[in-house]
């Protein structure tokens, strides 16, 4: 009994021990346990919260920098589309080689102009108020489409190619009838320049305004010195000069015809017409009294065959320009010439076309015109007693097309 009571405080004792020891690892595990549910609801609880605060807060509306639609929450970012590849450098400027300067090129559209004169027969007056459908325009024999069409009347520029040899003094005394019949029928806007040739060509004055000079220029003309008379000389010269000049010219050409000494050729001076464009030559014989028996080819150093070679120089030179030929046979008829030749220059029908042929060949190509009536037909004109009225067709008879070069 005695050992039994000794033992009951060290049982006690170990008892003690044991509650102290497990107690605490029973709190722990209850600790660990009850958290995963502590630890929901404290979620659940920060995730309301959070709710309320965002539907207490106002939505962002500010659209974001790539802009888009708008969702409840506010607008939706949109990528930006990439920017667009920057246009490659310009090419580096072409410079030319030292010592060579920059050149322009200039590329013609091919229009042909034709200046027109429509002449009564035997008065040889300007027939107006013709329309363009009146007009048939040929070139080499195939019909051309015609896109401008309109009557000039317009001021002149002309040279005045005087002949002034010592061969006869007939052909001088027409020269001078002929020179001033042109001047006094000179309008204020007309520009005339005066050249004489014999052996060599000399410009007597430039192109002027001034009447008197004109005559002055015609009265010097008094005590010739050469016998030769070198037309083919004077004439291309004074073609290569009125090249130089823009719009149409015209050369009054008072001479014999007759060439004695040229260093140019027949052949030259005709070529150099055919390349020279918008020249109209007016050819006048002088010394035209020998056909009425006394002075004149008969009595001077021309011959027959001579003054026919003569004669077909002067018309060829005005037929290829579209201009006329006159014979004059007495004083008189000098002012007829010249009104003539005024009614011709100052009153024009001017048609352009554009070739169907545009190879720039340099050929030579023929051009014809006719008058047509509105079915097509030649036309027919009545003078004022109905009588049929006969006209001539005053246009050059071709052109020369240009080269490829040019």
């Amino acid at each position: 009994m005695r050992d039994s009571h000794l033992h009951l405080p060290a049982f006690a004792a170990v008892s003690l021990l044991l509650c102290q020891t497990i107690l605490p690892v029973r709190g722990l595990w209850a600790q660990q346990s009850s958290s995963p549910n502590q630890s929901q609801s404290d979620q659940q609880s920060q995730s309301t919260q959070q709710n309320q605060s965002q539907q207490q807060q106002p939505a962002d509306q500010t659209a974001p920098e790539a802009g888009g639609p708008g969702n409840d929450n506010g607008p939706i970012a949109i990528p930006k589309k990439g920017a667009p590849a920057p246009p490659p450098p310009p090419p580096p400027a072409p410079k030319n080689p030292p010592g060579l300067s920059n050149y322009s090129l200039r590329v013609d559209v091919p229009v042909v102009n034709v200046d027109v004169g429509v002449l009564t027969d035997k008065t040889h007056q300007f027939i107006p108020n013709l329309k363009e459908q009146n007009f048939r325009v040929f070139e080499d024999g195939v019909p051309q489409d015609i896109v401008a069409f309109h009557q000039v009347k317009a001021p002149i520029t002309a040279v005045l190619l005087l002949e002034f040899a010592n061969t006869n003094f007939n052909f001088i005394y027409d020269m001078w009838n002929a020179a001033v019949s042109f001047t006094n029928q000179l309008q204020p806007n007309d520009y005339v320049a005066v050249v004489s040739y014999d052996m060599h060509t000399n410009i007597l004055t430039d192109f002027t305004q001034n009447k008197m000079l004109i005559q002055q220029a015609v009265q010097s003309l008094q005590m010739p010195t050469w016998n030769e008379t070198n037309l083919f000389d004077a004439l291309y010269e004074t073609l290569d000069r009125l090249s130089r000049i823009d719009g149409r010219k015209y050369i009054i050409l008072i001479s014999s015809g007759r060439d004695t000494f040229s260093k140019i050729t027949l052949d030259k001076v005709l070529q150099k017409i055919k390349e020279t464009p918008n020249v109209t030559i007016f050819s006048i014989a002088t010394g035209g009294a020998g056909y009425m028996g006394g002075g004149g080819f008969a009595s001077g150093r021309m011959n027959n065959i001579t003054m026919l070679q003569a004669e077909n120089q002067l018309q060829s030179f005005a037929r290829m320009t579209g201009g006329m030929y006159f014979e004059p046979r007495f004083e008189a008829e000098f002012p007829d010439v010249f009104t003539q030749i005024n009614e011709s220059i100052r009153n024009q029908y001017q048609i352009t076309y554009k070739p169907s042929n545009i190879k720039m060949d340099g050929t030579y190509r023929r051009i014809r015109v006719e008058l047509v009536d509105d079915e097509g037909h030649p036309l027919r004109m009545q003078d004022e007693k109905h009588k049929p009225l006969k006209y001539d067709i005053i246009a050059r008879d071709g052109y020369k097309a240009k080269q490829q070069v040019e």
